[in-house]
Formats: C-alpha cells, sequence, structure tokens
C-alpha cells in the first residue's frame, strides 16, 4: 500500500509553517494517544504515521528533500530518511518519546541535554545543641565538631586525577537519563552507569574515589545569641556537606535544646520560680529572698496572710527577647508549707493556735458553709 502523503497525513498544506506543522502534530498526537483513542483499532498504526510525517516536515533539510523528491527521497539509498521509513518495534517507542519531547519537553526541562560539568549540590546537615537555660540567658560562643563531607584537596573536588577532565556518558551522551520500553510507553530513568551524572571519569582520583569530596571532622565555632529556646534553627550558610564534583555546599542547621533548669520554668520570655515559704510567714507576712536568672538576688515582700499559689511579678527579670526589644518578667509563685515532724509542744501549740483562730480561715469557713447549705438542700 503506498505511503499517504505527509502534509495529508497531519493535514496541513505543502506551504505550512514550521509552528503551523508542529501544532497540527500535536493535535494528532494527543487524538491519538491510547487513553484517548481506545476505540480506535487502527490508531497505533495512525500514529507511527504521524510521527513519521512530523520527524520529515519538522527537519528543514529533510523537508526540502521530500518537497523535491517526495517519499523517494528517503528510499534507495537516497539518504537518511526517518528511521528507514520503519517505526516498528523499537523505533516505535523512540517514535512515541519524541511525543513528550514535543509536548512537554519545554516544561520538563527535558531538550539539549549537553554533555556539560554536573556539579550536584551538598546536602544540608542538622546538628542538635544542648545548651544550659543561663547560656540561653546569657548567649555564647561554642565550638562545636561536624562530621561531613569536605571538599578533596588532592582534585580540588574535580573528581579526575590531576589534568583529567570527566567525559559524556557513552549510555546516556550526556543527558544522564535512559530511556526504555514497556509495551507501548516510553519510560525515563535514571542512567545506572553515571547516576544521573551525565559524566564519567576514567581516570578518579585515588584520594576520593571520583566523588570530589572526602569524609572528615570539621571543627566550627557558631555564634548562640541570647533569648535562644528549645526549638530555635541556626542557619550557617554554606557549611554543610560539599558537592558532588565541585558543586557548592549546602548548609548547616543547628536546632537548639535548652535543658530543665533546677529553680526556673520557662514559658516563653517569662520566668516561674516556685519558692515555698513557712506557714507563720505566709500568716504574718514578711521578706524573702529570691535567685535571679543573672545570678543575682532580689527580696520580695511577702503580704500577711499569703496563700499558696499566690504569684509576685519582677518586672524585666525574665529571658531577654531573641531579637532584642527588651526582657520578660520573673513570677515568683508561692507555696505555704505545712511543717512535719511536730513535737508534743508544737502540736499543742497549734491545737490552742486553731482554737482562737477560728474567725481567721475566711475561705474554709466559707467553703464549709456551702456544704452545710448543699446537704439540706439534699435533705429537703
Amino acid at each position: 500500500m503506498p505511503k499517504r502523503d505527509y502534509y495529508e497525513v497531519l493535514g496541513v498544506s505543502k506551504g505550512a509553517s514550521a509552528d503551523e506543522i508542529k501544532k497540527a502534530y500535536r493535535s494528532k498526537a494527543k487524538e491519538l494517544h491510547p487513553d484517548r483513542a481506545q476505540d480506535n483499532p487502527n490508531a497505533e498504526a495512525q500514529f507511527k504515521e504521524v510521527n513519521e510525517a512530523y520527524d520529515v516536515l519538522k527537519d528543514a533539510d529533510k523537508k526540502a528533500a521530500y518537497d523535491r523528491f517526495g517519499h523517494a527521497a528517503f528510499e534507495g539509498g537516497m539518504g537518511g530518511g526517518p528511521r528507514g521509513g520503519n517505526y516498528a518495534g523499537g523505533d516505535f517507542a523512540s517514535a512515541f518519546s519524541d511525543v513528550f519531547d514535543d509536548l512537554f519537553g519545554d516544561i520538563m526541562g527535558r531538550r539539549g541535554g549537553s554533555a556539560g560539568k554536573r556539579a550536584v549540590r551538598g546536602s544540608d546537615l542538622r546538628y542538635n545543641l544542648r545548651i544550659s537555660l543561663e547560656d540561653a540567658y546569657r548567649g555564647l560562643q561554642k565550638s562545636i565538631q561536624v562530621p561531613t563531607a569536605v571538599q578533596c584537596d588532592t582534585c580540588h573536588g574535580t573528581g579526575a586525577e590531576s589534568g583529567a577532565e570527566p567525559q559524556a556518558c557513552p549510555t546516556c551522551s550526556g543527558m544522564g537519563k535512559v530511556r526504555a520500553q514497556q509495551g507501548f510507553f516510553t519510560v525515563e530513568r535514571t542512567c545506572p552507569t553515571c547516576s544521573g551524572m551525565g559524566q564519567i571519569i576514567k581516570n578518579p582520583c585515588a584520594k576520593c574515589g571520583g566523588a570530589g569530596r572526602v569524609e572528615k571532622d570539621r571543627s566550627l565555632s557558631v555564634n548562640i545569641p541570647a533569648g535562644v529556646e528549645t526549638g530555635t534553627r541556626i542557619r550557617l550558610a554554606g557549611e554543610g556537606e560539599a558537592g558532588l564534583r565541585g558543586g557548592p555546599s549546602g548548609d548547616l542547621y543547628i536546632f537548639i535544646e535548652v535543658t530543665e533548669h533546677a529553680l526556673f520554668q520557662r514559658d516563653g520570655m517569662n520566668l516561674y520560680c516556685r519558692v515555698p515559704v513557712s506557714m507563720t510567714s505566709a500568716a504574718i507576712g514578711g521578706d524573702i529572698e529570691v535567685p535571679t536568672i543573672d545570678g543575682g538576688r532580689s527580696r520580695v515582700k511577702v503580704p500577711a496572710g499569703s496563700q499558696s499559689g499566690r504569684q509576685m511579678r519582677l518586672r524585666g527579670k525574665g529571658m531577654p527577647a531573641l531579637r532584642g526589644g527588651g526582657s520578660g518578667d520573673m513570677m515568683i509563685e508561692l507555696a505555704v508549707e505545712t511543717p512535719v515532724n511536730l513535737t508534743s509542744r508544737q502540736k499543742e501549740l497549734l491545737k490552742e493556735f486553731e482554737k482562737l483562730s477560728e474567725e481567721n480561715n475566711p475561705e474554709s469557713s466559707g467553703f464549709f458553709k456551702k456544704v452545710k447549705t448543699f446537704w439540706d438542700s439534699m435533705k429537703s
């Protein structure tokens, strides 16, 4: 059966422009796509025919030869036609991949693969740093040891012996990807020979084995600002893992964990300190001395009749803001302490005191009055 005219196959006139030919090809390719043409038993053959026509007409030299000689331009040794005019078997897979190239190549960035140098950025690293609450209050300069990959000083990150140059991978021709046919579809995978680099090194560096980097512990000085808290992240640009074959280094992220303190509990910029006071001090009032996070002391007046849980504020004695802007407060919470291990004499005095202070406990008196009212209502 004679071949149809390529312009007829694509549905364009002989004088159609390159853009018109491409637009017509895309329309035909979508129309004959296997997902859309399941009811058309001739879709595969027509699809091959469309690709064959486009392969000729998209190329200026082939198009000129076709316009002059027709199909004879690619038969009988008159020149390299569109894969010999035969799209069966593996050639059809290549044709189908051309659809993806033409339809999606510009979007996916698959066009124009070059065999130039393909440097790969190094990975970012994470370092967990534990500091005390005092360090978080003052800020500090700390030296840390970070195990990482650094640039090989023998090959200067190229991965090749001195003077040697990487070469384009013969498997993928520098693309970094290879295509394989799976039935009607063509699947693109990372090249197994160059691992997606697009290059191979025939004379790899003896020290780094061609990676361009070596494992090494590196000492870094880190500035921890005042006001950090658990979860604060500090980024050190370019201090991560060295890139492959001279690629840029990644970043180092330091995650701060502030350990619990024996005296203070933190809530944002505020600090809380639970201070026990004796029952007599809470009853008659007085002064107590409390510690502050800066290592100092503050005198606090306890009002007479203070109960457990009462809070008093020391302004500006909390944690500093991370990026300036003042400091938080310190809250003193009283914990009235009940005496233990009483002597007989102490017990006698407390019983006597209890008899004399029946009117001095308004909270308990009010509570038991409510209890009595509740019981009476239940009886009625």
